[in-house]
């Protein structure tokens, strides 16, 4: 299990990314933390466009194995699943990574942009994102319902680490534009051999949250990490994004692996625990989100990690992706 290899993460694994430039049309009031706010208008929006049965449960709708809407945003095990039986959702398909810029009031003709990564089967359904989201802007978001206009959305490609052929694309790589209309399906979709990590043997990684992780273990959340407390996480997440929706079992020996990572050691941990709550409005209450967040250094044999580490940056980590929680960004520590 030496030789570097991307048999560590799952070979049919695909993911887009995509980056959604928006221009308030008026004032939008926004949250610090605004990923709450746009994964819940995006999923108010979506069901007012999608569903043919509104006023029901999802759970009771007769249409819900072939409804796009559950797919995506109500996402559970079908009935005949080899895995993850018990469990009533699976992980969604798709992250949305919020500005994380403080500001909170955008005045007109400033711009807002967000990233919005799908995985497997829901590249497919990109344009009902960006149908769902130029509604949204008549709809309107945060506190008075500011109303936008859906500019342009781009193909996201800065971390693949190869220059993209723009005549694959839109023109500047424009995927959809607001102000014709026309949508240009063409874009790079990576894979498990694209994401690779370079050749260079990592003597020592710092992983840096950027958004608050909400890692568990043994029931718990995780405040104080180690690195088998992301491996864990991360083997549970990509081995059920990749079976839901990418159509592959993940097969890997994952107790060897974990036992593994459990011989590597942090040699520096700068990490705090940051509170967020968010109100969801399903549940008619305020719900505590919050995770780690900060620094930590990990040394040792990390060659056979990194892919799936690599892997991790794009689909982040822990519980609360689709808000944009579980962000970190990676800096290698290289050997001579």
């Amino acid at each position: 299990m030496k030789a570097k290899s991307i048999q560590c993460v799952p070979q049919k694994l695909t993911i887009s990314k995509f980056q959604f430039n928006l221009s308030p049309l008026e004032e939008i009031h926004l949250p610090v933390y605004k990923g709450s706010t746009l994964r819940g208008g995006f999923g108010h929006a979506f069901k007012r466009v999608v569903c043919i049965q509104r006023g029901k449960e999802c759970g009771d709708c007769m249409v819900k194995s072939t409804c796009v809407y559950s797919y995506i945003f109500e996402t559970s095990p079908p009935e005949d699943t080899a895995v993850l039986r018990l469990y009533k959702n699976v992980p969604h398909p798709f992250v949305i990574e919020p500005p994380l810029t403080s500001q909170r009031l955008f005045k007109k003709g400033e711009e807002l942009t967000f990233k919005l990564i799908l995985i497997g089967k829901a590249i497919q359904y990109l344009p009902y994102f960006i149908y769902t989201f130029d509604e949204l802007g008549r709809i309107g978001i945060g506190r008075g319902k500011g109303k936008f206009h859906l500019k342009s959305v781009t193909s996201e490609i800065e971390e693949s680490g190869r220059e993209e052929r723009r005549e694959d694309m839109g023109r500047n790589g424009v995927i959809y534009s607001g102000e014709d209309k026309t949508l240009h399906n063409r874009f790079r979709v990576l894979t498990a051999k694209d994401i690779l990590p370079s050749d260079n043997t990592p003597s020592g990684i710092e992983i840096e949250f950027l958004t608050p992780a909400r890692m568990v273990f043994n029931e718990r959340f995780v405040a104080k990490l180690e690195f088998h407390h992301l491996i864990r996480t991360l083997l549970r997440r990509v081995s059920s994004l990749s079976y839901f929706h990418c159509g592959e079992l993940f097969e890997l020996d994952f107790k060897a692996f974990i036992e593994m990572a459990e011989s590597i050691k942090c040699t520096d941990r700068d990490l705090r625990w940051y509170d967020w709550q968010r109100y969801s409005a399903r549940q008619d209450t305020r719900m505590k989100m919050g995770g780690v967040m900060g620094k930590a250094v990990f040394e040792g044999d990390l060659e056979e990690f990194m892919p799936l580490i690599t892997l991790g940056e794009y689909v982040h980590v822990g519980k609360g992706t689709v808000f944009g929680l579980g962000k970190y960004r990676v800096t290698i520590n290289s050997e001579e």
